[in-house]
């Protein structure tokens, strides 16, 4: 990338000349009269300067995706010549929508190149989605999935999603519960986005159901809180769901409502050395956990998904509904 393309796309990705400056160890003035050589020289305006702060134009937000996909490609050169001494050393960004699949493939990826540092953002599905179609993540999990060309997916797991309530709730008894239970339940969601609550709301729509009300929490820290103080009854995949003993769970009798994880990356970088290295490691697990599924813990998918899940690999490609 040549240095006033490198100006422009520092700056757009940091929000502000100064920041830019900062980043690129480089004085302000210096920044500033890269990115207005770029602009005249081709007689176009980049951003909008208001103050200190900046916002793309049109043009501008065009040429960020190129840019994007420069910064990617220069990335994966670098990884590529690295790798030809055995991946002793790089950089891998990857997003998910929890940490619980994440930190099982991470752990297994560390053990195997332990030189390769890693960096992970915890956001819902929808942001996670935009962190890989902007660049700004390597490898994503995600769920919610439907085909789409740009991207490679390899799904990973599947798990139901169970109510649960504090100890002091009426259904705190009970086994479990109905989809139709929820009339007159204040219920406590996730932001939109969330993967749990668009699956959640989709079992209700099918089925007819209504919620009685609903408090819309952007954590899942606040969530377990909100449920654990008695505002209402939460939404969670069981695989998620940890024991607490103010805290009950709640299969559902009549709906079969499950939440999924895919390791996804963009298929115009899938065979990148540090990107494939890791689709490598997702493999073996799944390879290893459909070989001998009673080793796995409780909370584990069932063997014959897995084993359907690699058979498609090769030819599912993914994207957020």
């Amino acid at each position: 990338m040549d240095t006033q393309l490198r100006s422009f796309h520092t700056v757009a990705v940091h929000g502000g000349f100064t920041a830019a400056a900062k980043a690129l160890n480089i004085g302000q003035p210096t920044i500033s009269s890269q990115v207005k050589a770029l602009e005249e020289r081709y007689r176009v305006e980049l951003f909008h300067r208001r103050g200190r702060s900046v916002e793309l134009t049109e043009t501008g937000r065009r040429l960020l995706e190129i840019t994007q996909r420069i910064a990617s490609l220069e990335a994966e050169a670098v990884d590529l010549l690295k790798a030809v001494g055995g991946l002793r050393s790089g950089h891998l960004k990857v997003s998910a929508v929890g940490p619980y699949h994440v930190t099982e493939m991470l752990s297994a990826f560390r053990e195997r190149y332990p030189g390769v540092e890693f960096s992970v953002r915890i956001s819902n599905s929808r942001e996670t989605l935009n962190q890989l179609m902007e660049y700004r993540a390597d490898v994503a999990v995600l769920a919610h999935t439907e085909d789409d060309p740009r991207l490679h997916a390899v799904p990973y797991s599947r798990h139901p999603v169970i109510a649960f309530v504090n100890s002091d709730h009426p259904w705190s008894k009970r086994k479990s519960i109905s989809i139709h239970d929820f009339a007159n339940e204040h219920v406590i969601l996730r932001e939109v986005g969330s993967t749990t609550r668009l699956a959640f709301e989709a079992a209700l729509e099918r089925a007819g159901a209504h919620m009685g009300g609903y408090t819309e929490i952007g954590s899942r820290e606040a969530v377990w809180l909100a449920v654990e103080r008695g505002m209402g009854v939460g939404i969670v995949s069981e695989f998620e769901f940890i024991p607490h003993p103010r805290l009950h769970p709640l299969p559902f009798k009549d709906a079969e409502i499950y939440t999924y994880a895919h390791v996804v990356c963009l298929a115009e970088r899938r065979h990148g050395p540090l990107i494939k290295a890791f689709f490598d490691v997702v493999e073996d697990l799944l390879t290893a956990r459909a070989a001998n599924p009673a080793a796995q813990p409780k909370r584990a998918v069932d063997g014959a998904y897995l084993r359907e899940s690699q058979r498609n690999q090769g030819s599912r490609r993914a994207t957020l509904r």
